[in-house]
């Protein structure tokens, strides 16, 4: 089992992203790497527009919100954003950070983890990985996504789970948002999201010297296409942050 500490202590040497794919040899082996084996599927539950729980999780516990944006209409396809909340948090907080979803026609799934963070953040991937697959089938069953507009990504650790789900899952998503990440977990990367990045100059719980700075020159070298934007402010998405991020993925900007 990898540690947050070993993790950051990883990024903060600027390991390339082939060394960090070897480092998690036996979670890759037990077929824990982060890849989510979810497909698509035509959509045989109709939904309507709002904000409703996803009704997933086994006895009442944490479970998340699916946001239907009132424009959406079930014969024309829709971007989705999987959006993960930081440590301690919840769906309901960090769709607030995005509530711009609505008013570029944006659906979002905010599920959330089995415990106060996402799972591999400090130990394995596992539970959580399980809970996504099905909370995207739940998705998928309802709405008619588009396939090339379909990122996942969060905030803070929900950033860095984001970031590394969408690399091992690439060849699902085609879009990453990760919006003050602090690291990338280890383990093999498939396909080549487009990524987008943004992390505040005065973060004071993940230093941008320490984690996006590290984190883009290796994302670059590894070849994939980065939006990246730095701004002036603490550990936080800005509503202008959220806006750039959401119109990139709807091909807005």
């Amino acid at each position: 089992m990898i540690s947050r500490r070993r993790l950051l202590a990883l990024t903060a040497s600027a390991v390339s992203l082939r060394a960090l794919a070897r480092v998690d040899a036996k979670a890759r082996q037990r077929g824990r790497d982060g890849h989510l084996s979810v497909s698509f599927k035509t959509p045989r539950q109709k939904v309507g527009p709002g904000q409703q729980p996803l009704g997933l999780s086994d006895g009442g516990g944490r479970d998340g919100l699916l946001i239907v944006p009132s424009n959406y209409r079930a014969e024309s396809v829709a971007p989705l954003l999987v959006l993960l909340h930081g440590a301690g948090g919840s769906a309901r907080r960090v769709t607030s950070l995005f509530a711009v979803a609505e008013e570029l026609g944006v659906i979002v799934l905010a599920p959330e983890s089995r415990d106060r963070t996402w799972d591999a953040i400090r130990g394995d991937f596992g539970p959580d990985i399980d809970f996504l697959n099905r909370a995207l089938a739940h998705t998928f069953d309802r709405c008619n996504v588009d396939k090339r507009r379909l990122a996942i990504g969060g905030f803070s650790d929900g950033a860095s789970y984001g970031l590394s789900v969408g690399l091992a899952s690439g060849d699902l998503f085609t879009h990453v948002v990760a919006c003050s990440p602090g690291f990338v977990i280890p383990g093999p990367t498939r396909g080549k999201p487009r990524i987008f990045i943004s992390h505040g100059t005065a973060d004071q719980i993940l230093s941008i010297d320490t984690t996006s700075r590290r984190i883009l020159p290796e994302l670059k070298r590894a070849g994939y296409d980065i939006t990246y934007r730095e701004f002036d402010g603490p550990h936080t998405v800005t509503p202008a942050i959220g806006r750039e991020a959401l119109e990139w993925l709807a091909g807005r900007g």
